[in-house]
């Protein structure tokens, strides 16, 4: 069982930064993959950006050069810096954590850009 807990979220104007953080409850070394995805109302949920166990990154088309993924492997957390927030960014962002055998989602945290 993993068990995941997002923070960080909130209101900022278009053109600001925030940063989420991700708790994991065990060690982020046994866990291929690391994921945020986000959901914004009345659409599905979409991937946003992804962190490999042998480190290799992946982000979606709509905020690379603006969002990064990074980890602290001695507190097992999983960040994500999003700067040059637009209003389409907003929705609820979630951490995923993909064993290939199972995955585990925590519960949002909320994002909004205002204009």
């Amino acid at each position: 069982q993993v068990q995941l807990v997002e923070s960080g979220g909130g209101l900022v104007q278009a053109g600001g930064s925030l940063r989420l953080s991700c708790a994991v409850s065990r060690n982020i070394f046994s866990i291929n993959i690391m994921g945020w995805y986000r959901q914004a109302p009345g659409k599905q949920r979409e991937l946003v950006a992804q962190i490999f166990a042998g480190g290799s990154i992946k982000y979606a088309d709509s905020v690379k050069g603006r969002f990064t993924i990074s980890r602290d492997n001695a507190k097992n957390t999983i960040f994500l810096q999003m700067n040059g927030l637009k209003p389409e960014d907003t929705g609820v962002y979630y951490c995923n954590a993909d064993r290939l055998i199972q995955e585990y989602w925590g519960q949002g945290t909320q994002v909004t850009v205002s204009s």
